[in-house]
Formats: C-alpha cells, sequence, structure tokens
C-alpha cells in the first residue's frame, strides 16, 4: 500500500534526529551517518573502508548506541573461530541436554571491526546471517531478530596479515563507504573537544527496535516507477559489459539498489523516488559489486570510475511522481 505524503514528513523528521543524535559524535559527516542510515532501514550492512584513525568504529558505536536495542562489537583477529562469532551448542550435563549459547552476532547492531584480519573460514560464518538472519548451529536455525545489521570496518593500507574479502561477501554488503578526514573547521573544533575520549559512549537512545521496524516497513512501500527499475537494471547490465570490468553488478546488487532508493527517497519526505536518487545511491551501492581485470586495475583504473562513466552513457528516465 502507497504511503502517504504525512508518513512520508514524519518518516524525514525522525530520520533527521537520528542523523542529529549520531553527528554530535562523528562531527562533519552527515552524508556518510544518512548513507549508514538508509542501510539499517533497508535491512541491509555497510562495509566501511578507511584509513585507520578517521572515526570507523566511532559512527558504529554512535550508531549502535542511538538505537535502543541491543548491539555488540568483535574484534576481528586471524586466530578468531567461527563460533566465537555465531554462537556454539554445549552439553548441559545438569538439564541432560544441549543447550545453545549464542555469539555475538545475536544484537541489533553488530560492529565487525577489521573484518579482514579475519580468516576466510571466520568471515564466511557472516555470510548465512548477513543474508537472511539466521544462524544454523548443528542444523538448527537461530534467528537474529529485527533490527539487524552489520557494520564492518577494515583499512586500505597495513595489508600485512589479512585477508581480502571474498566477492561473495562484499556482495552481501548493501553500501560500501569511506569517512575520509573531516575538514579544516570541523579539526578545529574536534581538538579543542579533544579531553573527550568518549565521544560515542555519550550518545543516548532516541529510538526503539520497534520504530526502527516501523519505519523499515513505510520505506519499504514507497513508490517506485517501473522506469526507474529498468533505469536501475540499465546501469547493472552497463557495468558487466565495460571495457575495464572483469565481474560486474549481481542481481544481488539491484535488488539492493531498489531497496536503498526507496529508503533515500523517504528520507527526503517524499512518498516517490526520482531517478536522482538512484544517481545519489550508485556509486556506494554498485562499485564495491564491481571487479576490475587486471590490466585496467594496473592502469589505475577504479570501480567508482566505471560506476560515474555508465551514469554519464545512460540517460535517466523522465521525472514521474506517484
Amino acid at each position: 500500500m502507497p504511503i502517504t505524503n504525512e508518513q512520508a514528513t514524519w518518516f524525514a523528521d525522525a530520520f533527521g534526529k537520528l542523523v542529529d543524535n549520531v553527528d554530535l559524535a562523528i562531527v562533519g559527516k552527515k552524508h556518510q551517518i544518512r548513507l549508514v542510515l538508509t542501510a539499517m532501514l533497508s535491512e541491509g550492512h555497510v562495509l566501511l573502508e578507511d584509513v585507520p584513525g578517521t572515526g570507523k568504529t566511532v559512527l558504529a558505536k554512535a550508531l549502535a548506541n542511538t538505537l535502543d536495542g541491543t548491539h555488540s562489537r568483535i574484534q576481528f583477529t586471524p586466530d578468531l573461530l567461527p563460533s566465537d562469532v555465531t554462537g556454539v551448542t554445549i552439553y548441559d550435563q545438569g538439564k541432560g541436554g544441549f543447550e545453545f549459547h549464542p555469539g555475538p552476532i545475536f544484537a541489533s547492531v553488530v560492529l565487525a571491526d577489521e573484518i579482514n584480519r579475519a580468516s576466510p573460514k571466520t568471515q564466511s560464518a557472516l555470510l548465512e546471517v548477513m543474508e537472511e538472519g539466521v544462524v544454523t548451529i548443528d542444523g538448527v536455525g537461530h534467528s537474529v531478530g529485527r533490527p539487524f545489521m552489520v557494520i564492518a570496518t577494515q583499512n586500505p593500507v597495513e595489508q600485512a596479515g589479512t585477508y581480502k574479502l571474498p566477492e561473495a561477501q562484499l556482495d552481501r554488503f548493501l553500501i560500501k563507504t569511506s569517512l575520509g578526514y573531516p575538514d579544516f573547521e570541523t579539526s578545529v573544533a574536534l581538538m579543542l573537544d579533544s579531553a573527550n575520549r568518549a565521544r560515542a559512549s555519550s550518545i543516548t537512545p532516541i529510538i526503539t527496535s520497534e520504530s526502527i521496524v516501523t519505519m523499515a516497513g513505510l520505506a519499504a512501500d514507497v513508490f517506485v516507477d517501473p522506469t526507474i527499475m529498468e533505469y536501475i537494471i540499465q546501469l547493472v547490465v552497463a557495468t558487466r559489459s565495460d571495457k575495464d570490468v572483469a565481474l560486474g553488478v549481481s542481481m544481488r546488487g539491484a535488488l539492493g539498489m531498489a531497496r536503498a532508493v526507496r529508503t533515500w527517497a523517504i528520507a527526503s519526505g517524499r512518498s516517490y523516488v526520482t531517478p536522482d536518487d538512484v544517481r545519489d545511491l550508485a556509486v556506494p551501492v554498485l562499485a564495491h559489486r564491481v571487479i576490475i581485470d587486471a590490466e585496467s586495475d594496473f592502469a589505475g583504473v577504479k570501480a567508482e570510475d566505471v560506476i560515474e562513466r555508465v551514469l554519464l552513457d545512460i540517460a535517466p528516465p523522465a521525472y514521474r511522481a506517484a
């Protein structure tokens, strides 16, 4: 059922308050905060890739503290086992049976810090739960509940002792973004407040888990004209045939874009999606799913360049409102 303009206005107001609350901890990065919140309300996951010391962990913690739900932090290391993430079944002598002990993945917001430092076996333990919201232990499925989002961080430098994320796992992340260094004014403000070493811990909850689920339901009902869906598919298909690409965007990526643009639109107070919503999200939703071939990669071609190129090559559809 299509949403009303009043519902869109309420959503946008609530979304803005969430952004402002998180911004108290990670100052000057409202665009990135909007992207992360868009992923949460689209029931997706986020990969934050940036150099050390730019606030990746602070952002994840601030978002978790904004939500009046559960949150956990997993520090990924080479010796981390899959059971350290998902949990384990242990025999209880008193009860005479096996009992499941859930791992830290059972939380509303899960911070997977330096995910590329864990072994591929441990990384793969996240695949099922990120896609289906279920952990299967000894043949028994355990739901992690709603809302549920994984915020993973990784550094593009210091690659010694790291394991590259496989394409199948990268594809599970709805959005990939980076924070970058703050601008001059923000840097000075942070220096003046340098005595505050726990900015994220001072963030207090302003929304319940139930309200997040309600907002996600509203976002899923935002109107999308069929021409917008055709536009998304045209962009996706174009990445697959690009001269510099070894592997283009998957159908999972296209479906993820369809969810994300709905949330992006209603967060702007609209009950319908426009082509500009697709263009705004094309790089953060699609670029990390594009694999550049070896020769082009050596020549310095980036996945972001490919997405920008297909956006220029393919004309957006004529604007239509609901």
